[in-house]
C-alpha cells in the first residue's frame, strides 16, 4: 500500500512540472510555470495521498470493530 501512496504523490507532481516546462517554453515570462505547478502538483498528490490513507484507516478500524463485536 505504501508504494501505492507514493505513486499518488510523485504522479501529479511529475505531471505537474512537465506541464509546467511546456508552457515555460512555449510561453516564456518573468514568471516560472515549473516551480509553480511543480507545487501544485506536490500539494495534489499530498491531499490524495491523505485521503487514501484516512480511507483505509477508517475501513481498517470499522473491521476491527466487526470483530470485537462478534
Amino acid at each position: 500500500m505504501m508504494g501505492l501512496v507514493g505513486w499518488s504523490v510523485a504522479v501529479p507532481t511529475l505531471l505537474g512540472a512537465a506541464l509546467g516546462l511546456w508552457l515555460d517554453k512555449e510561453y516564456p515570462g518573468s514568471r516560472s510555470w515549473t516551480l509553480a505547478l511543480l507545487v501544485a502538483g506536490l500539494m495534489l498528490g499530498c491531499i490524495n495521498a491523505w485521503h487514501w490513507v484516512a480511507k483505509e484507516e477508517k475501513a481498517m478500524r470499522d473491521e476491527q470493530e466487526d470483530k470485537d463485536d462478534e
